[in-house]
């Protein structure tokens, strides 16, 4: 295989393992931040219960998440130097800040939230865990800021062949960040959510601590389903976005080889055929399509054949449709996941409501692999961004194909490619061992306090 291929797929491999972890943390720190919450104003234990048990796993998938961003930074500047000198002088300021504002504030509270039990005043306490899940947004925004300038480049000059900041307002109100990060934020919290919910159906079936689950699933699903809203509002609004800002994009998105009519129909189903140029065997809804890119029921959309010529014309002779099979079918995992959290949540809460949740063994058993539902919609929903820019690395000024280290051979990238993924299955594993531990603990086992004697992860040195 080619340096650009190999340095890609290590690329994928590393953000979409890390890509596991980010939003878990995000949607853990907020709903334990919530229980504590609970804890201090009703009063009751089992809160405190659930604040630690469910803390526990945030702090576990924190440290292992910590790991997996050192080696996805580390190969940035190993396989893709050149294009890390090209908008390093973007990408510094927003990473900067991540690392020394955002990252540094999760690390000191969790340290203070980790100890502080029993040491700190209640209500100091409880900001603490608040601060790290304010904390683990910050550290998003940041990341998305510099991601959002590689689909839409804004507030720079070319200087001596590279990119360089000249309005750090402009990068901050990119309108490709404004849309996106609210996407991220509402799938951590679904990730989060449905971790939960998972987890305490699994026990809710074997009848374990009942009242603990019970109580445990009602909030994660309360989350579950706002955050499953908040997902479909923010999707169309980046669909608006889109429509107007990387149109071929949204082209390969739809498969839309040919410009639709109007209004514009949205595909739920259809072969792509790449060799040709057409999409064959369409189901289609009449209309959606035109509202989600314009928020009317009218209005066409340019197909790719049409951008092609556009594009060619505007940057010179290439291929600028990206893989369209890739693109089409991740967005409809996105959307079908979405909809699989919408429709579990509604049961649930149903269930939940009429208080027979603890015996919808049928409910519970299909719950439970739910927790996995999020991660996909994430991991698939990045990949149809980040294949949909496809061949820019930054958007409309960098060729990924010229992104790459020059100096960096075939073989070295392969062997850094199997290094990284013998070092990640340590870590999925190392990771599945303690969360199964914790769960087979319970909570009555103060699973926090286990933990965090044992100290797998050193954190007393890290404090």
């Amino acid at each position: 295989m080619s340096e650009v291929i190999l340095a890609r797929t290590q690329f994928a491999t590393t953000t979409l393992f890390h890509f596991i972890f980010v939003p878990l943390s995000i949607g853990l720190a907020f709903i334990v931040a919530v229980m504590q919450t609970l804890y201090m104003v009703k009063k009751k234990e089992i809160y405190k219960k659930m604040t630690k048990f469910w803390g526990t796993f945030f702090l576990i998938n924190f440290a292992v998440g910590v790991v997996t961003g050192i080696i996805q930074e580390f190969q940035f500047g190993m396989n893709w130097s050149t294009y890390s000198r090209f908008v390093g002088d973007v990408f510094g300021a927003p990473l900067a800040i991540e690392a020394l504002l955002a990252f540094f504030m999760e690390s000191t509270f969790i340290g203070l939230w980790i100890f502080g039990w029993d040491r700190l005043p209640k209500k100091l306490h409880l900001a603490c865990i608040w601060l790290v899940s304010i904390g683990t947004m910050l550290s998003a925004l940041w990341i998305m800021a510099a991601n959002s300038f590689m689909q839409n480049p804004v507030g720079y000059t070319i200087h001596n062949g590279r990119a360089e900041m000249n309005n750090f307002a402009a990068v901050l109100l990119n309108q490709k960040l404004q849309v996106a990060y609210p996407h991220i934020i509402f799938g951590s919290l679904a990730t989060g959510a449905f971790f939960i919910a998972g987890v305490s159906a699994w026990n809710l079936i074997r009848k374990k601590e009942v009242a603990f689950f019970k109580r445990s699933v009602a909030i994660a699903l309360i989350v579950g389903l706002l955050s499953g809203l908040g997902l479909a509002f923010s999707g169309h609004s980046q669909a608006r976005y889109l429509i107007n800002v990387q149109p071929m994009k949204m082209a390969a998105a739809e498969g839309i080889w040919q410009n639709t009519g109007d209004p514009a129909p949205w595909t739920l189903f259809s072969v792509i055929d790449t060799k040709n140029k057409k999409s064959e065997y369409r189901v289609q809804i009449p209309y959606l399509l035109s509202y989600l890119s314009y928020g009317k029921f009218s209005g066409s959309v340019k197909g790719m054949n049409e951008l092609q010529k556009e594009y060619t014309q505007k940057y010179g002779a290439g291929n600028y449709i990206p893989p369209v099979k890739t693109t089409f079918w991740s967005f409809r995992i996105m959307v079908a996941t979405g909809g699989i959290m919408i429709l579990m949540s509604l049961i649930g809460l149903y269930l939940v409501w009429k208080k027979k949740i603890e015996n919808s063994m049928r409910y519970l058993k299909w719950l439970f692999p739910c927790m996995f539902i999020p991660t996909i919609g994430n991991s698939f929903g990045w990949i149809m961004s980040e294949m949909g820019r496809q061949p820019w690395v930054v958007n409309g000024l960098m060729k990924t194909s010229a992104g790459v280290s020059p100096n960096v051979s075939a073989g070295e990238l392969l062997f850094s490619l199997i290094a990284f993924s013998i070092v990640y299955t340590l870590l999925a594993v190392a990771m599945a061992y303690l969360f199964i531990r914790v769960i087979k603990q319970g909570p009555q086992a103060k699973p926090m306090e286990d933990i965090t004697a044992s100290d797998p992860f050193n954190t007393r040195r890290v404090v």
